[in-house]
Formats: C-alpha cells, sequence, structure tokens
C-alpha cells in the first residue's frame, strides 16, 4: 500500500493506493479527480515547473517562466538544466513562448510576467 497526499486541489485528500491484478485501487479520494491523480503518480508521475531565466534590457534580472503543461517528473533536472542557458531581452508579455517544445517534450515554457524594456 502507498499513501499519498492529492495536490490537485486545496482540499488534500489522504489517499491509499493499492495495486492489485485489474491495476490500482484508490481509497480516501472525494472525487475523481484524486483517483486519477494517484493512479498517474504510481504509474506515470508529471509536474508543472516553475522558473526563471536570465532577463536583459529590463530593471529585473530574471523573467519568471513555467511550462504549459506537464512534464515528465524525471526530466526536471534536465529541463532545469536548459533553462539555466536561456537568455531573454524585454518586452515580454506574460504568455509568450519563452522555450518551444523544451526538450522534445511537445511542452512549451512560457513567460508569467508582462515586462517592459528600459
Amino acid at each position: 500500500m502507498t499513501e499519498l497526499i492529492c495536490i490537485v486541489c486545496p482540499v488534500g485528500c489522504h489517499l491509499t493506493i493499492n495495486k492489485n491484478e485489474e491495476g490500482f485501487k484508490v481509497g480516501g479520494n472525494t472525487c475523481k479527480r484524486g483517483e486519477k491523480y494517484a493512479i498517474e503518480e504510481m504509474t506515470n508521475p508529471r509536474r508543472v515547473i516553475t522558473s526563471t531565466v536570465k532577463l536583459q534590457n529590463s530593471y529585473l534580472h530574471l523573467l519568471p517562466v513555467k511550462t504549459e503543461d506537464t512534464i515528465p517528473k524525471d526530466m526536471i533536472f534536465e529541463i532545469m538544466e536548459e533553462l539555466n542557458k536561456i537568455e531573454v531581452s524585454a518586452p515580454i508579455n506574460a504568455g509568450d513562448i519563452i522555450v518551444e517544445n523544451i526538450l522534445d517534450t511537445g511542452v512549451n515554457v512560457i513567460s508569467t510576467k508582462n515586462i517592459e524594456a528600459c
């Protein structure tokens, strides 16, 4: 048996996951999203990355960014290494694609802040 706390919503259900012949039996969830989260966490854990990249031509030196969708959890460190190499220049708008299809994941990295040029 595996125990997790669901992170899909603020309720934070305490989940129990048991593997059986048919797949996984999830308990403790108050909604279907918790069951889906638990099964994905056991079979293919994924995360959204929030980070920063270097920024030129602005009063700030770093631009906050995030992945548009989840990426495989085991790629977090590789993606962070790639983001450390990125440098962009203002102006930039929230939602602008900073890195398209990072490391062939099919997921874009986007800006989360509007930045005007100096």
